[in-house]
């Protein structure tokens, strides 16, 4: 279904499946992968079409990339409750297509930002469809997910914590309400809140996080010992 225009302020996601160019050197791979992501993200965001207009979650899939974006009714750019009814669907549905990606074992990362966003679909002829995508919020979420830093991880999703007052963020750091439950900042990184999908109470996270660094130590002793058998082995042929 054609997606409606859009000219306002909203919460923007840009998500993309990690490990994608990689795959891209076995083909068959790679289209697997879109497979699910096409189908997973159609489906999931036709769900939030049925559910009821306040919910609902726009997007747009191209190559190993989505743009999402929320898309409410009557709203209130002053009013906090109302930006949080607006970002409360989309990390929503970041979480439900993280969720069925990773069981279909695909890695996704997603970066969301608050801003100015326009959705303008152009004229179409034989051959070509035009669309025009534009705003802060498109872009800041865009270069967070690729060049931001701290690098994001493979799994991750956060909030580029901008063009918004404080106030703002310190009510989502102390809710109580899924999903605001899981957002979590890091004592190293101040422009961030990680949303953490992947498990359901806030006292989880810091065993999710102590074993998800533990599989980097493991993959670099993984690289030493293989270096070090080889090298054994070298010099015992000597």
């Amino acid at each position: 279904m054609p997606i409606e225009e859009f000219h306002g302020h909203t919460f923007v996601a840009f998500v993309d499946i990690s490990g994608f160019k990689l795959m891209m050197k076995t083909p068959k791979k790679a289209y697997r992968a879109l497979d699910n992501f096409y189908q997973i993200g159609y489906d999931v965001l036709l769900e939030y079409h049925k559910e009821n207009e306040e919910r609902r979650i726009d997007g747009l899939f191209i190559s190993d990339c989505g743009v999402l974006f929320s898309r409410r009714d009557n709203f209130n750019n002053d009013d906090n409750h109302e930006k949080q009814r607006a970002l409360k669907p989309l990390l929503d549905a970041i979480e439900t297509i993280s969720q069925r990606m990773i069981n279909n074992d695909y890695l996704l990362t997603a970066s969301i930002a608050y801003g100015k966003f326009d959705y303008q679909e152009r004229i179409e002829f034989g051959g070509i469809d035009k669309n025009l995508m534009y705003g802060n919020a498109y872009l800041d979420a865009y270069l967070d997910n690729e060049t931001g830093r701290p690098k994001l991880e493979p799994g991750h999703c956060r909030i580029l914590k901008t063009d918004l007052n404080g106030q703002f963020w310190q009510q989502l750091k102390i809710s109580d309400d899924p999903p605001f439950d899981r957002l979590i900042s890091k004592p190293n990184d101040a422009k961030h809140l990680y949303f953490y999908w992947m498990v359901d109470f806030e006292n989880q996270v810091g065993d999710f996080q102590k074993e998800y660094t533990d599989t980097y130590n493991m993959k670099y002793k993984g690289m030493i010992d293989v270096i070090k058998t080889f090298n054994q082995n070298r010099n015992n042929l000597r």
